[in-house]
């Protein structure tokens, strides 16, 4: 391992490379999402860009019973793999 002088190089390189670290762990925390037995949960908000709807046809979708959810407490949740299923079971060719 290369030893860091005072120079403003060294510094410099540093920097940039803790700046690196910082936003690869960023894109981890945004993209990838933790496992529960095998399952990826969404929040409203992913649904929604995935889908490419407002939260209000989310809503409305929910209301209708087209889309599953989790509910736990207040907040609302979605198994990824209902939404590709609803997706598949909807394919019109």
């Amino acid at each position: 391992m290369k030893q860091i002088g005072n120079s403003n190089e060294d510094m410099l390189a540093l920097l940039e490379a803790v700046v690196g670290n910082k936003n690869e762990l960023l894109y981890i925390r945004e993209y990838f999402h933790p496992l529960l037995k095998g399952e990826i949960y969404l929040s409203g908000e992913q649904v929604c860009e995935m889908l490419h709807i407002s939260k209000r046809t989310l809503q409305q979708y929910r209301d209708d019973g087209l889309i599953p959810f989790i509910k736990l407490e207040r907040k609302i949740l979605f198994r990824e793999s209902d939404i590709v299923k609803v997706l598949e079971d909807n394919y019109q060719r």
